[in-house]
């Protein structure tokens, strides 16, 4: 008899699809179970391997009992369940006995502060109630702007979105939610958006006790629906019972109603930073700017995309100079808009090289938005390229209690700790935020070079550097494999030669070929690399540090140490 006409004779499809049935089932009612009343995840681990264990007993059971409905057991049948039965035992023991990642509950007292004491709100992604479900960028983006708003207000903490947003589609509970980003409310909500009809209903939470305290449904044109989020900002205010010290609630810059959604989505598809996805934003960026050609946020969002576009959908030279253009038209427009600033000094710094015209911005935009994130996390890197590095690690830490969720500030972190030779520091750092964000770029690159430069351990680097082509070269080298390091190098040499100037220049000075090393690096400064913000403070040119043509270099690029030293930039790190 085959095998398939054993399995009918035996009922064997019968049984397992029955029980398979009953028990998703069951898991589906124990999910809801543990949800409701928060259980701890251990319990659905366990209740799933009883559920696989109990799938495999029934497969034994249906095997030796389906066909006749034998009531004996025999020996072979015992000593399978015991397996059986054995090795879910050893699965559920170990599962128990597994440390748990740590859950926030309302009884959580120390992970969740007190409103009285902690002034501090997370705004949560809104829900997009369309009709289609297909305006979630215009329900995201309007919680954006109220956590904008409100990350404005003096002596409010208000965690960044990256974090905030997190838990966007995860159904998680506010005690868990406030536990993990450390805050006293949470401000949720829903928007309705039909035609030119706008239904906001918002919600500020107690963490503590999950408690209302205070909630209000708006409908409104679209045209007042900047006039809604300043009331919901002021509300927060007042119900939070935040000192302003005799300022006024911020609110929210008016956008022409029409190009409003068009930017929204724009900027939403501008964050996904795919190719695709950036000719889209820039088609709507374009749209928003025919309706109203004068608005900054358009211009801004604009211009960052060229720029990032820079080398990708567009050439260097393309890419800067529209980039170029359009943020220089935002900034015209709104001078006095800190991240319009923080951009420009950005821009001046990467793609011109230019650290004095770069430094006026950057101070302006820390005078003008002194707690947004992306600001401070501008001013940071900018510190770690001067060679204020333990500044700019500090800032960066700082950041990271803001954003929790967001892996930039800790690999920010791990940056500033491997330009200072703090090796042990960028290793540790590097690695949380690999387990953050597993694909989170130039982790891995600092984590080998840290082993390499710092640890002396070049075969750990090769393992931990792959995707490097920098590492692989200098590893290589160092393992005196110099036949396998002289074809990588000329391998990179043929395929970033061109692009990536600066990358080269760092393989030849590391295998102690000055000579080649400073061509390169003429190459990379005709070409405005931007790798060469880090040049001063990176570790893997050390060894051109003594040579004579060194010093030269880096007074072209306005990067002495007294040139450097000169630069007037002042940051007061946040409380």
């Amino acid at each position: 008899m085959g095998s398939w006409a054993q399995f009918r004779e035996r009922k064997l499809v019968q049984w397992s699809v029955g029980y398979a049935a009953a028990a998703w089932v069951l898991l589906q009612v124990m999910g809801l179970i543990a949800s409701t009343y928060e259980w701890p995840l251990v319990v659905m681990r366990i209740a799933v391997v009883a559920a696989i264990t109990g799938f495999a007993i029934t497969v034994v059971v249906a095997w030796f009992h389906a066909e006749r409905g034998e009531q004996s057991v025999s020996r072979v049948e015992i000593a399978i369940l015991t397996i059986v039965v054995l090795l879910g035992g050893v699965v559920v023991w170990r599962t128990a006995r597994a440390p748990q990642a740590p859950t926030a509950t309302i009884a959580d007292a120390a992970t969740i502060p007190d409103i009285a004491k902690d002034k501090s709100i997370a705004v949560m992604p809104f829900l997009d109630l369309s009709q289609k479900r297909d305006q979630e960028y215009f329900s995201d983006g309007i919680s954006e702007e109220l956590l904008n708003v409100l990350s404005k207000v003096p002596n409010l903490r208000v965690i960044a979105r990256t974090s905030s947003f997190s838990f966007k589609g995860k159904n998680a509970s506010v005690a868990t939610i406030a536990g993990a980003l450390h805050v006293a409310t949470l401000l949720e909500g829903s928007v309705r958006q039909a035609g030119n009809t706008v239904r906001i209903s918002v919600q500020l939470v107690r963490a503590s006790d999950s408690s209302e305290l205070w909630s209000e449904i708006y409908d409104r044109k679209l045209d007042d629906i900047f006039k809604v989020q300043d009331d919901i900002a002021a509300t927060v205010v007042d119900k939070l019972k935040v000192a302003l010290l005799g300022a006024a609630v911020p609110t929210v810059r008016p956008v022409d109603s029409r190009a409003y959604p068009l930017i929204l989505q724009a900027t939403a598809l501008g964050d996904q930073y795919s190719n695709d996805a950036a000719k889209r934003a820039i088609e709507l960026f374009k749209q928003a700017l025919a309706i109203s050609p004068n608005e900054p946020r358009a211009w801004g969002g604009l211009g960052r995309i060229y720029a990032n576009q820079a080398g990708g959908l567009f050439s260097v030279e393309e890419g800067t100079r529209l980039g170029r253009e359009a943020l220089l038209k935002a900034y015209a427009l709104d001078p006095d808009d800190g991240l319009s600033n923080s951009r420009l000094g950005y821009f001046f710094e990467e793609f011109d090289g230019d650290l004095t015209k770069a430094v006026p911005y950057y101070q302006r935009s820390l005078q003008l938005a002194p707690t947004n994130v992306g600001v401070l996390g501008n001013a940071a890197r900018f510190l770690g390229h001067i060679g204020r590095l333990d500044e700019a690690y500090a800032l960066h830490a700082y950041l990271t209690q803001q954003d929790p969720a967001d892996p930039i500030e800790f690999g920010g972190m791990a940056s500033s700790s491997y330009f200072a030779g703090k090796w042990d520091r960028a290793i540790a750092a590097a690695r949380n935020t690999l387990a953050m964000s597993p694909n989170f770029g130039g982790m891995h690159y600092y984590i080998a070079a840290s082993l390499l430069l710092g640890k002396h351990d070049a075969a750990g680097a090769l393992r931990e550097g792959k995707g490097s082509e920098v590492i692989l070269v200098a590893s290589e080298f160092a393992l005196e494999h110099k036949a396998k390091s002289d074809t990588a190098l000329a391998e990179a040499i043929e395929k970033y030669g061109k692009g990536y100037p600066n990358m080269i220049a760092q393989m030849l000075a590391y295998r102690g070929e000055n000579d080649r090393a400073f061509q390169w690096l003429d190459k990379a400064v005709a070409a405005h690399d931007p790798d060469l913000s880090t040049l001063s403070v990176d570790p893997m040119f050390a060894d051109l540090h003594k040579d004579r043509r060194w010093l030269p270099l880096l007074r072209r690029l306005g990067k002495s140490a007294e040139q450097l030293a000169a630069l007037k930039f002042t940051v007061n790190m946040p409380k």
